[in-house]
């Protein structure tokens, strides 16, 4: 009988195979078992012995591709191919009785089956409910799918908050603190009032500015006149920071927890803070009532809003004022609130006339200033979705980004200068193809950005400044965004293009970012201001540290776009046959990607609902282009659509022309690719044949492009 065939021992397995870890053993190697184990007995023995990169620290519930060796004892050794994603320790999905079978159909777009729910694993839920379930084991049992069992029935989609907790859920977003981690922020304590490395602030004026709904309010700011008659018209700048360190120590369970997350994750309806309520709404917070430790950034600015030099304090303040944004901006406006009025010389107007410089200096770099407008989800008192609405962009909201960033350019200085090992905000130039393709479609709207240049942010500064008030400038700055290299985390000061600054790094947001705390641990150190819980194994840690909370703040963005695409989808499924007007913001082989104008929602018009045609895709130009009948589809074109469908669950929104006659897209003969006989192709083309018969495209299994990522500096 031939080795390997189906009437082999049940205890052979297959050369390659997937295999899930299920602990170490006493060498501290790691133990396997094959996933897909569908016989009686037990699974023989497998060891990982592979001690390269892909090895390195595998635990429980890890999942690899491995070669296997078979040992004379029955013993096999895995040889790692490659690693494969963490299976999910929860799922969330609707509880579904088809064929009388129970299963759960995930949320999860990247799900390859259901889930069997045994009678008495269905915890009440019936047919049509949202459910919150664990995985009890990953093997397949009955009808060849996974079984599971169902740990909260949470409603329907309608439910308050069910939309963000299938994004945590999918995306496997920490929630839960460890009890010990709990601890020490409950036991937490301030420091001694008499502290003698921390300087008195109280008496200075710092204010917070925040969001209406804010409830952590971690920087605080200052600003007055410089006295120095060699630094005429400039300006003392101070930005208080909660000194988290102080709390949050080197190898706590606190900071194991606040490592693992990396940052908070901000959905429309809630927040999944890095840190407990204990500290990020309390302690840590730089609330008007009571005195609170920071670390303050003094700087001073000259006329133009060159930083001129900067120290760091450790000190003690006390909050003068906790203002929104509008507020600040009714301030500035001339209509002050009842607590302004009698700050308005000492605090408001320093405030802004300090800004005016900062935006001199803003100017002076050619920063890409990116005006792309942010929809805003709106919840009534029931936490049900009220209404959808452009995020206003303030003056006060661009004055608190300014002092940020130039307490943030401050703190990479000082480290960089000093060879402190630290963690830097790195944002390198745009890849080459990027920045060449986003030449190709600008040429096409008349807009000239030169192939073949080392490229430099004033060259695209000039290209926002070009399309100011152009029909198509909300496009051209998201294309721009796109062409842009993904910022991320690292132990070298190499710059950030996007704001053109040479120095930068995050040190405004430690209660909310890994990487402020790690900032704010190597300025204490450097500056001898205290005890910090800085360590020489933090240095030599930063590079692992750096990729991990790259990837910490990536999930986060994923899992926020994605709650804030299925709140979109539930919102409009209450208009569907609904017209709308939109802006062409993608174009594919599988459709058309579609920017609602009045909610700032993407949708899709599938290459299937597209007019009867056979169409070429013209990737230089992101054009669709019918060869029969010329209908031209343009990326940045405005057309009018309706809503066909939403699907809540995913997230995805379907649409459909409105009105797809000839006389609306179609061209004259001649006028068409390839001349009078309608059968050239544009160079580079691509055919997609569409009409009875015809291929369709592939089906659509992501959100594409159509998407506009949120900007995090």
């Amino acid at each position: 009988m031939a080795k390997g065939s189906k009437h082999d021992n049940a205890r052979t397995l297959p050369r390659v195979t997937v295999i899930e870890v299920t602990g170490l053993d006493p060498d501290g190697e790691a133990l396997g078992a094959p996933v897909n184990w569908e016989h009686k007995q037990d699974p023989p023995k497998i060891i990982v012995t592979d001690k390269g990169s892909r090895a390195a620290n595998l635990g429980a519930g890890d999942r690899v591709l491995a070669e296997l060796t078979e040992q004379d004892d029955g013993l096999y050794i895995a040889q790692i191919m490659r690693r494969l994603p963490k299976a999910p320790s929860h799922i969330i999905g609707i509880y579904e009785e088809g064929d009388g079978v129970p299963r759960i159909r995930p949320t999860d777009k990247k799900a390859k089956n259901d889930f069997i729910v045994r009678a008495k694993n269905a915890n009440g839920a019936t047919p049509g409910s949202l459910v919150l379930a664990q995985p009890i084991s990953r093997r397949q049992k009955r009808l060849g799918l996974p079984e599971a069992k169902v740990i909260e029935v949470i409603g329907d989609m309608n439910a308050p908050k069910a939309v963000s907790l299938i994004a945590i859920t999918t995306h496997d977003i920490p929630v839960d603190f460890s009890d010990a981690a709990l601890e020490v922020a409950e036991t937490a304590e301030p420091p001694p009032a008499d502290d003698p490395a921390r300087v008195n602030l109280r008496d200075l004026a710092l204010v917070t500015i925040d969001g209406a709904d804010a409830r952590d309010f971690d920087d605080a700011v200052h600003a007055e006149a410089d006295d120095d008659p060699s630094n005429k018209g400039g300006w003392k700048l101070t930005v208080a920071i909660a000194d988290v360190s102080h709390y949050v120590r080197k190898g706590s369970a606190l900071d194991d927890d606040a490592w693992e997350r990396g940052n908070s994750v901000y959905f429309p309806d809630r927040v999944v803070p890095m840190l407990p309520e204990r500290l990020s709404n309390d302690l840590c917070s730089l609330r008007p009532d009571g005195d609170r430790p920071c670390l303050a950034a003094r700087m001073v600015i000259d006329k133009n809003g060159r930083l001129l030099k900067h120290r760091f304090e450790r000190a003690w303040m006390r909050s003068h004022a906790r203002l929104t944004y509008e507020e600040a901006q009714a301030a500035k406006g001339g209509k002050p609130s009842s607590q302004l009025e009698p700050l308005m010389e000492t605090v408001i107007e320093p405030l802004y006339a300090a800004y005016a410089a900062l935006i001199k200096n803003r100017q002076e770099r050619g920063t890409l200033d990116l005006d792309i407008p942010e929809p805003q989800i709106v919840f009534d008192k029931n936490d049900r979705i009220k209404e959808v609405v452009t995020r206003p962009r303030l003056d006060s909201h661009r004055l608190i980004e300014e002092f940020m960033i130039t307490a943030n350019v401050a703190a990479a200085e000082a480290l960089d200068k000093a060879q402190q090992p630290a963690l830097y905000r790195v944002h390198d130039s745009p890849d080459k193809d990027r920045i060449n393709g986003l030449s190709d479609i600008l040429k096409g709207m008349d807009i000239m950005l030169a192939k073949g240049q080392v490229i430099k942010p004033s060259h695209l500064a000039q290209v926002i400044h070009q399309v100011e008030g152009h029909d198509d400038q909300r496009l051209i700055h998201q294309l721009i965004l796109r062409a842009q290299a993904q910022a991320r985390y690292g132990p070298s000061c190499t710059g950030h293009f996007g704001l053109a600054l040479r120095h930068y790094g995050h040190f405004t947001s430690p209660i909310r970012r890994y990487a402020d705390l790690v900032v704010h641990r190597a300025l204490i150190d450097l500056f001898k201001l205290g005890d910090s819980g800085y360590a020489e194994r933090d240095a030599q840690a930063l590079d692992e540290t750096g990729q991990h909370i790259s990837g910490t703040e990536r999930k986060a963005i994923a899992a926020e776009r994605s709650a804030n695409d299925r709140y979109m989808a539930l919102f409009l499924s209450k208009q569907v046959g609904e017209t709308k007007t939109g802006r062409i913001s993608g174009v594919g082989k599988f459709g058309l990607f579609v920017t609602l104008d009045d909610t700032g929602a993407d949708g899709l018009i599938p290459m299937r609902s597209l007019p009867d045609d056979y169409y070429i895709h013209d990737e230089p130009t992101h054009t669709l282009v019918g060869r029969r009948w010329g209908r031209q589809f343009r990326m940045g074109e405005t057309i009018v659509v309706t809503i066909t469908s939403t699907d809540p669950l995913t997230g995805l929104i379907d649409l459909a022309l409105h009105d797809s006659s000839p006389e609306k897209f179609g061209k004259a003969r001649d006028e068409r690719p390839g001349g009078k006989s309608g059968r050239g192709r544009p160079k580079g083309g691509k055919s997609f044949r569409k009409g009875p018969g015809g291929k369709k495209g592939p089906k659509r299994n992501h959100k594409g492009k159509g998407t506009t990522p949120r900007k995090r500096r």
